[in-house]
């Protein structure tokens, strides 16, 4: 494991893309629920009208100006209410358990808030968002449009109430599934 001690975390730029997409693809070689293809998504992500620039964001290693992980929350539906979609976090397997993918959710969602998003969904562990304030999707009558475990699929208000009265199967952009 590398300790990183000067982490710097910025919104991604263009010429940031293959280096980004390799720390995903590297951050995700050893997954046990993964199809090894999140890279692919970002790409597709970035390609597509849900892509939100300020909301991709880098970590980089300040001493050796290394990017070491990214996040990237883009434009979602539920019902007709728009949200963000949380996929990926991505960090290097040197530098996980250093509170890197911690740090990027936490800026990603103050970016998201001062860009007047309401709320985000994900999909993953439920031992590790619920720290971030996210909770069980279905308390506010959102699903997947896939099957999954409940309890795997979240959800966080950005501001209070900003998910009463929304419920309904979320709607991914086509990006998601191709």
């Amino acid at each position: 494991m590398i300790r990183i001690t000067n982490l710097e975390i910025r919104q991604e730029q263009v010429e940031d893309y293959e280096l980004t997409e390799r720390v995903v693809k590297l951050a995700f070689a050893d997954a046990k629920h993964s199809d090894k293809k999140e890279h692919e998504l970002v790409s597709r992500i970035r390609k597509s009208d849900s892509f939100i620039p300020k909301l991709s964001l880098v970590a980089t290693d300040i001493d050796s100006d290394k990017i070491v992980g990214h996040i990237l929350l883009s434009k979602i539906k539920i019902n007709k209410a728009e949200s963000l979609a949380l996929a990926p976090v991505s960090v290097l397997p040197e530098y996980q358990n250093q509170s890197i993918g911690g740090l990027l959710i936490s800026e990603a969602l103050k970016e998201a808030e001062v860009l007047g998003y309401n709320s985000v969904v994900v999909l993953g562990h439920p031992e590790y968002y619920p720290k971030f304030g996210f909770k069980k999707a279905s308390l506010w009558g959102i699903t997947a449009p896939f099957e999954v475990p409940d309890e795997a699929f979240m959800a966080i208000e950005l501001s209070e109430n900003t998910l009463s009265g929304v419920s309904g199967v979320v709607e991914y952009p086509s990006v998601f599934f191709e």
